[in-house]
């Protein structure tokens, strides 16, 4: 496939990212009956951003075989009830209806700034999705401006992390190591391998400490950048564990650090030791028992990267692909395109 004609301005201004929102916000935010995510927001936010908006409609034309209905309405979240709500799975119509008044009263980066500290303890829900669906509309709009539609995909993102928000607590901590990739070896896998992401995070009871002692808020986006590139850089030789779930390792602090520069300074540490504790939790739920031997793929450009992962079509490989070419080194896109060999296809 080629590259797009209208390149890299397609999330300024071809309208199509927005007309696959507005398609994709009929649905609900997880398919198969609430046990997968819906990817198609991220991925539309993905292709549109690196220049391939011609592609969006035809890649969700394949993909929303799997969409569900929007979810039915419980009983409306409020300023005064939303603890109780707090996590409820059958809420999620009501919590994406609560944002969207939100944002549509104040400003997007108050409503973010207000509700980031609450939702981020409970940033392991739905196994991360929604806090990286939250990351790609926040570069959409800090990046290419902001407009309906777009403000529209936050509030379904931060809607779903509320509905799916589940913490983790009571973990004993381990010795870790000065860097992220040390410190991702020194994870140890859990027992027992069985079961999916719910089944196996309660099992994450120790993990290594790592940054526990930054304070500072350009300290933590240091680090948080060293945890994106150590994580997908591990994806090389560790993938084949779980080579969907371990994308997650990558993705998901990566959607924390491009939501910091919308944040308060304030918030930059804590998000940082979350981001630290989800990529920690993902790598010990889906270890392989051992690596793989890594072997570099020279001379490859980002955007080849991105045309294998687009032709290829899953949604996981084309998310990865997007954090791969930010980190953007070539161990980076080996894994990308490690991640395209492990994973089954997406016909289209």
């Amino acid at each position: 496939m080629t590259k797009d004609t209208n390149g890299a301005h397609d999330a300024n201004g071809s309208g199509i990212l927005e007309e696959a929102l507005e398609r994709l916000h009929a649905s609900g935010p997880e398919i198969y009956n609430w046990r997968l995510t819906n990817h198609a927001p991220m991925v539309a936010e993905a292709l549109a951003t690196h220049g391939r908006s011609g592609s969006v409609h035809r890649w969700l034309d394949a993909y929303e075989v799997r969409l569900d209905d929007f979810p039915t309405p419980v009983s409306p979240v409020t300023d005064a009830n939303w603890r109780e709500a707090l996590g409820d799975t059958r809420r999620g119509a009501d919590w994406i209806a609560y944002f969207l008044r939100a944002i549509e009263e104040r400003p997007w980066r108050d409503v973010l700034a207000q509700w980031w500290p609450r939702l981020l303890p409970g940033l392991y829900g739905g196994a991360t999705h929604p806090v990286i669906r939250v990351g790609h509309a926040v570069r959409v709009i800090t990046k290419s401006g902001e407009n309906a539609p777009r403000l529209a995909e936050l509030a379904h993102g931060l809607g779903y992390w509320a509905a799916r928000h589940r913490p983790v607590a009571g973990l004993t901590p381990l010795p870790g190591a000065p860097d992220a990739d040390g410190a991702l070896d020194a994870v140890p896998p859990i027992a027992d391998f069985t079961g999916g992401f719910t089944d196996r995070l309660p099992r994450v009871d120790r993990l290594p400490v790592w940054s526990a002692d930054v304070t500072d808020p350009d300290e933590a986006r240091l680090r948080l950048t060293d945890l994106v590139r150590a994580a997908t850089h591990r994806y090389a030789t560790h993938g084949h564990g779980e080579p969907t779930m371990l994308v997650h390792a990558a993705t998901a602090p990566n959607a924390v650090l491009r939501t910091l520069p919308a944040l308060p300074r304030a918030l930059w540490v804590p998000s940082l030791h979350a981001a630290w504790t989800a990529t920690a939790a993902v790598t010990a739920m889906y270890a392989p028992p051992g690596p793989a031997p890594y072997a570099p793929v020279t001379g490859t450009t980002a955007e080849e990267v991105l045309e294998r992962a687009l032709a290829h079509g899953d949604e996981h490989v084309i998310k990865f692909a997007d954090t791969a070419v930010d980190v953007g080194d070539e161990r980076a896109l080996t894994a990308a395109l490690r991640a395209a060999d492990l994973s089954e296809p997406l016909p289209y």
